[in-house]
């Protein structure tokens, strides 16, 4: 991968999250919708893309990445979220992750939920191999989303990520993501009764939904109509189609300004995080 191909990422998640952020409790059956609605907003989402990446990037920089060890890396995805996070108390946190982000401990709630899907996209820019981006993606779960299908989830979007930003086809990359779930279904088959439910907010309930609308696009723009149209937990699932997307497609640089200005909007830690990945000395392979 060329480095110039790394300049502008993370871009898809944030999208696929600020585009679904209105439709979440109002969920709409058609791809036919305004892109940038003027509340479309940078949810929990987009918050906590970020801190993974702030992690990540603190690693590169501090020059740790390839030394630190497994507890050392659950500590500073964990601190990151909560130093992040605390500075955006109302955007959409589930219960127990709020009360998990105002404490002090180590102690995770064994999370099956879709928080650990929505967040962990960074590690496949980040690794230089499908094994290393499993392994981080797993302890990007871990602090918060140790159930089995917790970390399931965070390894299926990352790699799946990680392979569409590494040339892999989508038959290959559907291949992967069915080592975890299943997709036995058409985006036309589950619209009508898909919705945000318990299901829904579940790993298994969003990731192979994700990844479907990934599959069945003819584009990026394409890939977040998608995913909006099918209902559900829309924000969430576009953090990670729109991720998966992004490493496939590349992401229209018509979209960078509207991301630009909601993170801007919505506090003045986000923007900085982002605009430090473009210059920022990779971990070489």
């Amino acid at each position: 991968m060329k480095e110039n191909e790394r300049m502008k990422m993370f871009y898809g998640a944030l999208i696929g999250d600020m585009v679904g952020s209105v439709y979440e409790f109002s969920n709409i059956k058609t791809k036919d919708f305004p892109f940038w609605h003027k509340n479309c907003f940078a949810t929990d989402d987009s918050i906590m893309t970020l801190a993974i990446a702030k992690a990540l990037t603190d690693a590169v920089e501090d020059g740790t990445f390839d030394t630190r060890t497994d507890p050392e890396w659950m500590l500073a995805f964990q601190t990151a979220m909560r130093a992040v996070g605390r500075l955006h108390p109302h955007c959409g946190y589930g219960g127990r992750f709020r009360a998990w982000m105002y404490e002090d401990g180590t102690h995770a709630y064994n999370s099956r939920g879709n928080g650990s899907a929505m967040r962990v996209s960074p590690v496949a820019w980040f690794a230089r191999s499908l094994a290393e981006c499993e392994r981080l993606a797993m302890l990007t779960a871990l602090p918060t989303h140790n159930h089995p299908d917790g970390i399931a989830g965070a390894q299926a979007t990352a790699g799946a990520a990680f392979l569409a930003l590494h040339g892999a086809a989508k038959e290959e990359i559907k291949a992967y993501v069915e080592r975890f779930y299943r997709i036995g279904f058409t985006l036309d088959e589950i619209r009508p009764t898909y919705r945000f439910g318990r299901f829904e907010a579940l790993c298994e309930g969003t990731v192979p939904y994700a990844v479907e609308a990934f599959l069945e696009s003819a584009d990026f723009d394409d890939c977040i109509r998608n995913t909006v149209s099918i209902g559900g937990d829309t924000d969430t699932l576009g953090a990670i189609s729109g991720a998966i997307a992004e490493a496939y497609y590349g992401v229209p640089e018509k979209h960078y300004g509207a991301v630009a200005g909601r993170l801007q909007a919505a506090g003045s830690n986000l923007w900085p995080i982002l605009r430090k990945l473009d210059g920022l000395d990779w971990p070489k392979a």
